[in-house]
């Protein structure tokens, strides 16, 4: 038996680069307010699901929970940490889901927090001459970081629908279009296809302006029961649907970090994210026709125009045309990434799933001042994380 899960509170730390703060005070920041969003404060909170990550943390193996409680309202809580790369913050969702539905607790947070190194991600290996591992294979034997695998896709795209370089530049400047009324984004001014052309080429036929950075951020969510929601003065906003998936052997993406795959028929590209977006669907009763906007991970491009057909909102090929007739915009008839997406934002691994699901109720509440959609009421987020993890979280007003 389960019982519904709703969220009480958002809150995130704004996107940058933020040397003088610390990945904990990024947490708390996120978390209080998070906390206080849902007018509550940290001793209503009985547990803690932290996304954690390699990158950094104050005791040496990624920020956990525990590191949050410590600082703050050592009550005796349970703390979780899950990993899971850039999928681990809706991993981190799930699993708090998972314990306010079972009834383990009525108050649960989400959160993650991130501060990205410099340059491409992952690094280059520690090991700079072990053959066994994929990551020396791909970054010293090939030269192939991570837009590398990208680039393969945007030009499989262009072979197989005659997707033009103006269409992939087009949804670089979609993304940085949605951002310009939105304060948690890093990157807040417009861009023109003139601009992308002009920016430095990373992986042909993929510019800097459309790749994803990397950044600094942090966010954090409150879910509670149907109690807590009625009390918390916000729209009442119930998880629909929740679910993680990892990918499927014979899948034909070009999955980080392979550098090579046996592909099978009838296996979906990028199965881990489309499993989880269906058994999203699934237990949520509804179908894409059902979805008011879609928050997804963009981490180039090409993901803007291939994502949304892989998981059924589109038929094959049909993303450039609804992209170049704005029916991808905030106004349109099925809005992609409002918040503007990780291409405006920059990726902060951990943290950039959560943050995808507040942008979600903040739509669903009416409370997306400068981005938002009009009269949203079913909310989707889709998330791919290194390791073949896939997550999707429906959310419902």
């Amino acid at each position: 038996m389960t019982r519904p899960v709703y969220v009480l509170g958002a809150g995130a730390h704004p996107w940058g680069k933020w040397p003088e703060k610390s990945q904990l005070q990024l947490a708390l920041d996120a978390m209080n307010a998070a906390i206080a969003d849902a007018a509550l404060s940290w001793s209503d909170i009985q547990a803690l699901v932290a996304a954690s990550s390699r990158f950094e943390g104050g005791m040496g193996w990624g920020l956990h929970a525990n590191e949050v409680v410590q600082a703050v309202a050592e009550q005796g809580i349970a703390c979780v940490n899950v990993g899971g790369a850039c999928a681990a913050g809706a991993i981190a969702f799930q699993t708090a889901y998972s314990m306010v539905a079972s009834g383990q607790c009525d108050v649960a947070a989400a959160m993650g927090a991130e501060r990205m190194p410099k340059g491409f991600i992952p690094r280059p290996p520690g090991s700079p001459d072990d053959v066994t591992d994929p990551d020396y294979l791909r970054w010293i034997a090939m030269g192939a970081t991570n837009p590398v695998y990208w680039a393969i896709e945007a030009q499989r795209r262009m072979h197989d629908f005659g997707t033009s370089a103006e269409t992939l530049a087009r949804a670089s400047v979609m993304m940085r279009r949605n951002a310009v009324g939105n304060v948690n984004a890093r990157f807040r001014k417009e861009s023109t296809i003139e601009e992308v052309f002009a920016s430095p080429m990373v992986c042909d036929p993929l510019h800097l302006l459309e790749i994803c950075p990397v950044s600094d951020g942090a966010a954090a969510l409150v879910l509670g029961t149907a109690e807590y929601a009625q009390r918390s003065g916000h729209r009442i906003i119930e998880v629909a649907g929740c679910a993680i998936a990892t990918g499927q052997f014979g899948d034909p993406a070009r999955r980080i970090p392979t550098v090579s795959s046996q592909v099978r028929p009838d296996v979906p590209h990028t199965s881990e994210v489309v499993t989880a977006v269906q058994r999203a669907c699934t237990m949520a009763g509804i179908g894409p026709e059902d979805i008011d906007l879609l928050e997804m991970a963009d981490n180039s491009s090409w993901h803007l125009l291939a994502w949304p057909e892989l998981f059924g909102f589109l038929e094959p090929g049909q993303g450039d045309w609804m992209l170049n007739n704005g029916k991808l915009d905030i106004g349109g008839t099925l809005p992609v990434n409002p918040s503007g997406g990780f291409l405006s934002f920059g990726e902060a691994t951990t943290a950039q799933a959560v943050l995808q699901i507040c942008e979600l109720a903040w739509q669903l509440r009416g409370d997306a001042t400068g981005h938002q959609v009009p009269d949203a009421k079913v909310a989707m987020s889709a998330v791919l994380g290194l390791g073949a993890n896939g997550a999707s979280v429906i959310l419902k007003a």
